[in-house]
């Protein structure tokens, strides 16, 4: 396929939010993406399900997991509304069938399609190509912590820095009535209760 025609596939349709059994997003996503194949004329075009890439710490060892933004929720281009901004029966009975959708954000008598500012936020990161891991928990700068490896382990202290590119946190611990800086990575603190 020549490159202006993929980009003028690319603009077909609206971005539209369907609601889903929580845990079924996979399966109503690759339900849609095999009826598709089968060239079933309808005017939908991808199904996509908007995740990130997380570091957790799991039984001592740090390990990466993804997760999804909207858990319950995926995203479909397609072409809902006709030319006279009627919905389009085929497209809606065409999603409404699928087992696992409960319906579309926004109502099913006139669902709303996401904004061009809202599809490119949530797109972003997907198209970067290799996506950015983040931390599971997100810390804030002045939050007490308590360190749960290494060196310190059981101490608390106030976040002073926050890296997220490398992942660390400093923070700064008492130790003997002394307020000392701690660079530690992310995963080896864990919010006071």
């Amino acid at each position: 396929m020549n490159e202006s025609a993929e980009t003028e596939r690319d603009k077909r349709g609206q971005w539209f939010v369907i609601h889903t059994l929580s845990g079924h997003e996979n399966k109503v996503r690759d339900k849609i993406l095999r009826q598709l194949q089968t060239g079933d004329q309808v005017p939908v075009y991808e199904a996509f399900i908007p995740t990130e890439k997380v570091a957790e710490v799991r039984q001592g060892k740090k390990t990466t997991t993804t997760r999804k933004l909207f858990p319950g929720y995926i995203w479909v281009r397609m072409d809902l509304y006709d030319d006279l901004g009627m919905i389009n029966e085929k497209a809606w009975y065409f999603i409404r069938s699928v087992q696992g959708v409960l319906g579309f954000l926004g109502g099913d008598n006139k669902p709303t399609a996401l904004t061009e500012s809202e599809v490119e936020d949530i797109m972003r990161p997907a198209q970067a190509g290799a996506p950015e891991v983040k931390p599971k928990i997100a810390f804030e700068v002045g939050e007490v912590v308590r360190i749960k490896d290494g060196a310190f382990e059981n101490f608390e202290g106030a976040i002073q820095e926050i890296d997220n590119e490398r992942g660390k946190l400093k923070l700064m611990v008492s130790i003997f009535g002394r307020s000392t800086p701690v660079e530690l990575e992310f995963w080896q603190v864990e919010r006071t209760v």
